[in-house]
This record gives structure tokens, C-alpha cells and sequence, in this order.
């Protein structure tokens, strides 16, 4: 259908769910690349990440909400706030939830405050490509004895499966409205924030217990140099010194792996040939100081 026969839609869908039910994962299958980092480790997502979906006929805003979890920091308190203030703030709210996992405490804390949310919820059933059709009714039927959804679609963000059908779906509900973004940009974000966020992922993927959860990227620089190479200058911030140790690794390994694949992801989001330095600082205890969370780009006034 061409643009001058159909009115256009936009509008901002916000997703949230309890931390891993794939939410980075729907976004970046929804705008066709990757824009969030996807990581088995909970709370990986700390700031709202927002993803645009352009066709002739509407633009979609996506924003990608860190999971909601009972905070132990100031950091822990601001991913929750960030999550909860998209609520009423957009056409209709994705609540994910994984079909592969009972419902739990977790999302009873969601469906509570979802209750009061004006905007229309769809109850998304993910993961569906790793449970027997037959089990997907009854789990319907008991999320919807806790509210009442707007929709209720089962998909596979991971595998691809139903997901045109969830944007048909979200269609129906947007407003009339202009285009928001350019038809080829995929995010609101700055660059340098995703590049901080590949080299972040790359951590999370070989680290465990409290690091990944201890770790900041900040982008000091990013510039063209003689070579036409893109110079990123990056600090990995960890809490303790023996954290670094853990991130540097062995006679260096560990730095100049998650360089080396950090780099790979970064030159397939800007197209260009791309020179890495990383560097490791402690600043200790940074979760609960106000001034390393803005320093980090974790400030409530921007988000």
C-alpha cells in the first residue's frame, strides 16, 4: 500500500519483563541488527535503549526497558525507576515473559504495577520455540487471571517465529502520526553509547559471579585517524582491583579477546575499519556513588 492512500502511524512501545525473558534479543530481531546487548547474565540492560522500525506505512519506537528486579544499589534503584517511567509514557507496553519458566515473583511485581498503566498491554509469550504447544493455554490462562491484556501473542524472539504478527498487532493500537526518525536509522542513541555497549557485552560473555554486574564502559574518544581507521579510545571501570585482574587476564589474554571481538561488532555497526584500545581503572564502589553513575552516563535527568 503506497504512502499516499494510507495514513501514517507512529508511536513509542515500550518492552519490559523481569530480567532474561529476551527482551534485547525481540529488539534487535525487530529492527533487523543489533543495538542491545544480548547476554545470559540478568540486569545486562541498564539505560532505555530505543530501536526504530521504519516501513512506507508507519514508524514504530521501540524502547527496551532494563529488567525490573528489587534493586540492592543506586544503580539497581535507577534501572528499576528507568523501566517503570516508560509505563505511561508510550502507545502500548510489551510485557515479556518467558513461557520455559513458571511465573514467579518477579512478574506478579510487574502485573501489580501494570494494573494501573492507562496504555494498552499485550501479554508477549516468549521462548515458545522451547516448550510443547499444549503448554502454552494454560500458562495464557493464568496470566490472565492475574489482569486483563489488551493482546496476547506467543513468539520466538530468538528463532523469529510470529514476530510480523506481534508488529501487525502493535499496528492497529499506534496513533496517526508523523515519522519521527530518517526511514535507514535504527536508534536515538549516539554511537559511541552502543560501541560501549558491544565492548560491555564482550566482558559479560567471559566473566561471571559479581563482575559483570561491577563493570562500566566509558567512550573517552572516538576519532578518524591518518590511516582512515576509526580510533575508540574505551575504558572498562571496575570496582575492585581484583576485578581488573580478572579483565586483563593472563599475560593480557583476557583484554585482547574481548578487544579483538568487541572490534568485530563494532565495525559491522559503523562500516568502517575500526582501531580498539581498551583500558582497565578502578573506581571503587561506583554503583552507589551519584557521581561515577552520571559520569557513566547513568543520569536520571537524560533518561
Amino acid at each position: 500500500m503506497s504512502r499516499e492512500t494510507t495514513a501514517y502511524k507512529s508511536g513509542f512501545v515500550s518492552i519490559v519483563g523481569r530480567p532474561n525473558v529476551g527482551k534485547s534479543t525481540l529488539l534487535n530481531r525487530l529492527v533487523g541488527q543489533k543495538i542491545a546487548i544480548m547476554s545470559d547474565k540478568a540486569q545486562t540492560t541498564r539505560n532505555k535503549i530505543q530501536g526504530i522500525y521504519t516501513t512506507d506505512d508507519e514508524q514504530i519506537v521501540f524502547i527496551d526497558t532494563p529488567g525490573i528486579h528489587k534493586p540492592k544499589h543506586r544503580l539497581g534503584d535507577f534501572m528499576v525507576e528507568t523501566a517503570l517511567s516508560t509505563f505511561n509514557e508510550v502507545d502500548v507496553v510489551l510485557f515479556l515473559v518467558n513461557v520455559a519458566e513458571k511465573r514467579g515473583a518477579g512478574d506478579n511485581y510487574i502485573i501489580d504495577k501494570l494494573k494501573y498503566v492507562e496504555s494498552p498491554v499485550f501479554l508477549v509469550l516468549n521462548k515458545i520455540d522451547q516448550v510443547h504447544p499444549d503448554e502454552l493455554l494454560p500458562i495464557i490462562e493464568d496470566y490472565n487471571k492475574q489482569m486483563e491484556f489488551a493482546e496476547i501473542v506467543p513468539i520466538s524472539a530468538m528463532e523469529g517465529n510470529n514476530v510480523d504478527h506481534l508488529v501487525d498487532t502493535i499496528r492497529k493500537y499506534l496513533p496517526e502520526g508523523p515519522q519521527f526518525y530518517p526511514e535507514d536509522q535504527v536508534t536515538d542513541h549516539p554511537e559511541y553509547f552502543i560501541v560501549s555497549e558491544l565492548i560491555r557485552e564482550k566482558v559479560l560473555e567471559r566473566t561471571r559471579e559479581e563482575v559483570p554486574h561491577s563493570i562500566a564502559v566509558v567512550i573517552e574518544s572516538m576519532q578518524r585517524n591518518a590511516d582512515d581507521k576509526v580510533e575508540v579510545r574505551a575504558v572498562i571501570n571496575v570496582e575492585r582491583k581484583s576485578q581488573k585482574g580478572i579483565i586483563i587476564g593472563k599475560q593480557g589474554k583476557m583484554i585482547k579477546d574481548i578487544g579483538i571481538n568487541a572490534r568485530r561488532d563494532i565495525e559491522k555497526l559503523l562500516g568502517d575499519k575500526i582501531y580498539l584500545e581498551l583500558f582497565v581503572k578502578v573506581q571503587s564502589d561506583w554503583r552507589d556513588k551519584q557521581t561515577n553513575l552520571k559520569d557513566f552516563g547513568y543520569n536520571k535527568e537524560e533518561y
